[in-house]
């Protein structure tokens, strides 16, 4: 299969991750259709500074994950689907927990069901957040030149660490990682989990806490 022909999803594509992931995907050559009901701060920004890179060739639906109906035609015929729309806060979370919870758990079940019911054959990936295991308050973190890290675990948290999800917002992204896991194992979806840390970088406009 060309690179020009491979066919590419990005729930919350005008975010922060999402803009930077399509501006690398498109200059490859992919065909990308971005998914982002622009809530977020920065959001038109980054989709009108993709708009005016690519022209005709980003690709955009401004609607909601909680859209099932919309999500479901979304993801036909996709080859890769990649889930990055959430509710990034903490503190957002604990001020709204019930809005937390239908974007980040009913939300990503929503994406995972359309794929499902849309019968192709994606690869699906997943952004968690290191959220999932807890506050992580006995590990050591030393700073370095461009990054802060773990001073005995060098290659990050291993998988085999104990889940304890920490914040509303840990719960309602625990509960989409550990859907992801498990439908793979019951329906045979192909997924793909990434339980990064506080990320940062260039178009990222949010000014609240990032998961």
């Amino acid at each position: 299969m060309g690179k020009s022909k491979v066919k590419v999803l990005v729930t919350g594509g005008a975010g922060f991750i999402g803009s930077n992931l399509i501006d690398h995907l498109l200059a490859k050559g992919y065909q990308v259709t971005a998914y982002d009901n622009l809530s977020r701060r920065g959001a038109r920004k980054n989709a009108a500074w993709l708009k005016e890179k690519y022209g005709q060739k980003f690709r955009l639906i401004t609607e909601d994950i909680r859209n099932y109906s919309v999500l479901l035609n979304a993801v036909d015929n996709q080859d890769l689907v990649y889930h990055l729309a959430a509710q990034v806060a903490v503190a957002t979370s604990i001020e709204n927990p019930r809005e937390d919870f239908e974007i980040n758990a009913l939300g990503t079940l929503n994406v995972l069901e359309a794929v499902r019911q849309a019968g192709g054959d994606p690869i699906v990936i997943y952004s968690s957040t290191n959220k999932v295991y807890g506050e992580m308050a006995e590990l050591r973190i030393t700073e370095g030149l461009t990054r802060c890290q773990y001073v005995d675990i060098i290659n990050g948290i291993p998988e085999s660490r104990l889940l304890d999800f920490y914040s509303p917002y840990g719960c309602s992204k625990g509960i989409g990682d550990q859907y992801f896991i498990d439908y793979a194992r019951i329906f045979g979806l192909k997924t793909v989990v990434f339980r990064q840390s506080c990320v940062y970088g260039t178009r990222q406009f949010g000014d609240e806490d990032q998961g």
